[in-house]
């Protein structure tokens, strides 16, 4: 599940390949923009920003991607077989004389000019792993609506850029409170040291090819997927129930005694919650 780390990753490896090179392949596979053509100018920089990706383009143009649930970028050594996904998944394809890059199930792809990347990233608040990052202005948002329940405050990109599912489970986990407990509920030291727990947790993960957020081998989460078993620390059975704003609900994961706060009526112990749009 694409997060702000995997996505920090994805980045990498798609500047590495593209950037200062001049594209000798370009195909955007979508309505819009399928007739746009961008071979003969080279990549300046792809730039992580929460969880979008900007590809900057010779001639002040910006390649904006989101990958939200199941989108992802591949890159191949030219001549290698591409494996990211059927071709009819294929959104996207950058490539020079020596890597292609291929984006499968992208939702979101879009070409602007690079002085409008504002209109497509200005709402995000601070970034985790960007150089903007303020754990001071992150938590005035997040405190800015003391009644909004704090797992979807953490998703709310507005407030701090870069928390997904995962890490919104595995955060309230750390904090020993439930994702439903408002956020003017959470103790004042708590709240304190919230910013930069997510900070360490994210930016610790975005070297690694497995998330993990408990430092155990072989156990990589707290409490995200894990129900019906044994939490790691206290042996009760995690619990899971949706969370979100009724438009968009997404599976939550705590663990009812080390976890304290308000929890849903319909919490579930078994089972595999539906899957839903991040």
């Amino acid at each position: 599940m694409p997060e702000g780390d995997t996505v920090w990753q994805a980045a990498r490896r798609l500047h590495a390949a593209l950037a200062g090179k001049v594209l000798t392949r370009s195909d955007l596979r979508v309505p819009r923009f399928a007739t746009a053509d961008l071979t003969g100018r080279a990549v300046l920089d792809v730039t992580p920003r929460g969880k979008h990706l900007l590809a900057r383009i010779e001639g002040g143009l910006t390649l904006h991607s989101h990958l939200r649930m199941d989108g992802s970028w591949k890159v191949f050594a030219n001549g290698r077989r591409w494996t990211g996904g059927p071709s009819h998944q294929i959104r996207a394809i950058l490539g020079n004389t020596e890597h292609t890059a291929v984006g499968y199930r992208l939702p979101v792809l879009e070409l602007l000019r690079t002085t409008d990347e504002q209109r497509v990233v200005g709402h995000l608040g601070p970034d985790l792993l960007g150089p903007d990052w303020d754990p001071q202005q992150a938590l005035a948002n997040l405190r800015a609506d003391p009644a909004r329940a704090l797992g979807e405050a953490l998703l709310d990109q507005r407030n701090l850029a870069g928390i997904g599912n995962v890490y919104k489970s595995e955060l309230c986990f750390l904090l020993g409170v439930t994702p439903w407990l408002p956020v003017g509920a959470l103790p004042a030291d708590r709240a304190a040291k919230l910013p930069e727990l997510a900070r360490r947790l994210l930016e610790a993960n975005r070297e690694r090819p497995v998330r993990t957020t408990t430092g155990r081998r072989g156990q990589d989460l707290f409490v995200y997927g894990r129900a019906p078993r044994p939490c790691l620390r206290c042996h009760t059975s995690i619990q899971v129930a949706e969370q979100g704003d009724g438009s968009r609900e997404r599976p939550t994961y705590w663990c009812p005694n080390c976890q304290t706060g308000p929890v849903p009526s319909a919490s579930r112990g078994f089972g595999t919650p539906r899957r839903t749009t991040n």
